[in-house]
């Protein structure tokens, strides 16, 4: 089992019972007992967890978030970002779109990378700012009230000065003949624009917006490096895109 799919359990197991034991954890993964206190040290300095002596505790107040958003299926987007989070080491530029995945995953990024993060989400700009070791740049535009990010032409030439190492795009809706889709026009565009201005580009997404469609597209599937859902990787639901060759976590 990969460090990630363990580390994925292990979370889910601590939501599901508040506490962790070292020695059963070590029995459900078939590991040794180091090992799993090798990934327990590893989610507590990324403030995932508590350690303790003989396994670990659920931190609660990970749910809270400065605008106070209604986050649904919270602990499958938890489950999804714990696995992105292999993706990041310090130095990176990164664009993150909007979307409360993202939300998620801005609260779990470990405060010890040193990241640039550009963002034209107003909630994800604030939980980012409580991380001492990223330089954050908030993209300014005209605000969209409903969705709390910013969209329009000064949005769009900024992200066209910007080379990223990865964008970590949300999905409203993806399939394999369309892509990426989205529901409004002026988030469609500017989310094109974020991947042109990126290496890599990482959607990250619960597995209800699998096989469904909105009305604007945003990219082909092909241009997309790696998705990320609270599946298994194996799972059956993914096969179509397994075999289109992108990467899945």
């Amino acid at each position: 089992m990969l460090k990630a799919q363990r580390h994925s359990y292990i979370m889910e197991k601590l939501r599901a019972e508040q506490k962790v034991v070292t020695t059963d954890l070590a029995v459900d993964l078939d590991l040794s007992e180091d090992t799993v206190r090798r990934d327990l040290n590893e989610l507590d300095r990324k403030k995932l967890l508590k350690k303790v002596y003989g396994g670990a505790l659920l931190i609660k107040e990970r749910s809270s978030n400065t605008f106070n958003v209604h986050i649904s299926a919270e602990e499958k987007k938890e489950k999804i970002v714990i696995k992105a989070l292999s993706l990041l080491h310090d130095d990176q530029v990164i664009i993150m779109s909007g979307g409360t995945t993202n939300l998620v995953f801005a609260k779990f990024i470990p405060e010890h990378l040193k990241l640039t993060i550009y963002t034209y989400s107003l909630p994800i700009a604030m939980q980012l700012s409580k991380l001492p070791n990223i330089e954050l740049i908030l993209i300014g535009g005209k605000m969209q009230k409903s969705a709390m990010v910013t969209i329009g032409i000064d949005v769009i030439q900024v992200l066209s000065k910007i080379r990223a190492d990865i964008c970590f795009i949300g999905a409203s809706s993806i399939n394999v003949k369309q892509g990426l889709t989205e529901v409004g026009y002026e988030v469609s565009v500017v989310k094109k624009a974020m991947i042109a201005s990126s290496d890599k580009v990482v959607s990250m997404f619960t597995s209800n917006k699998l096989n469904t469609k909105m009305p604007h597209g945003v990219c082909e599937l092909q241009e997309l490096d790696t998705i990320v859902t609270e599946l298994d990787p194996d799972d059956d639901r993914l096969e179509k895109y397994r075999k289109t060759g992108i990467k899945i976590l």
